[in-house]
């Protein structure tokens, strides 16, 4: 402790007055002369890029697609016969036009096996364009391809009136006799009327679509 003592350094009054003189505070003049900082300038905020307005009723649709087409369809087994009609989005155009004009026509359901592009923005634009105002179920439903053993598009499927419904890997399945299967690139009359002439047992439920067709 004595060491420490001694080698602590001696502070006078002289000392004190010295560096008070050295460190003076600055005066009221001098603290004038300081430039002042200046707050942040809203006008100088970044602007948007454009000044359109938001199309809320685009939007709108938009998403009302989009929720469409992310949710698998869900057959009802039993409460008619029911149609549907596999197809993908890279398929010709024309092609697919046909087919969502015939399918709106027919009451069918338009299946597609997942996203274009692996994008969900992309098959959205895309399907919005195919669609245009026509009224027709679409929807994303890989686990229908794997039902039915869907290899090609398009395809065809008709499940028969009455048809019923067995528990599966793939949710529920439907026994081969309760549905029809048809592949090949052709319209959807042309897909009907060649299972109404060869599956006479599905003649009567071909029978409603093929004359929505024709009406």
């Amino acid at each position: 402790m004595a060491r420490v003592r001694r080698e602590q350094p001696n502070i006078t009054d002289k000392d004190i007055k010295r560096a008070q003189k050295a460190h003076s505070m600055p005066g009221a003049a001098e603290l004038k002369r300081v430039p002042g900082t200046a707050g942040p300038r809203i006008d100088a905020l970044p602007k948007p890029q454009t000044d359109a307005p938001v199309d809320l009723e685009a939007l709108s649709k938009a998403y009302a697609l989009q929720m469409k087409i992310t949710q698998p369809t869900r057959l009802v087994l039993g409460d008619g016969p029911i149609l549907m009609v596999f197809i993908s989005l890279s398929m010709p155009e024309a092609t697919l036009k046909r087919l969502v004009n015939q399918a709106a026509r027919a009451k069918a359901s338009l299946l597609i096996r997942g996203l274009l592009n692996g994008s969900l923005r992309d098959t959205v634009a895309r399907t919005q364009a195919l669609l245009a105002d026509q009224s027709v179920a679409f929807q994303i439903d890989p686990q229908a391809f794997e039902r039915y053993a869907i290899t090609q598009v398009p395809s065809f499927v008709l499940v028969r009136d009455g048809a019923s419904s067995t528990p599966c890997q793939n949710g529920s399945c439907s026994p081969p006799n309760d549905y029809v299967r048809l592949a090949g690139d052709v319209s959807l009359d042309y897909a009907l009327s060649h299972i109404q002439h060869r599956t006479p047992r599905f003649s009567k439920d071909v029978a409603a679509f093929i004359q929505r067709l024709k009406g």
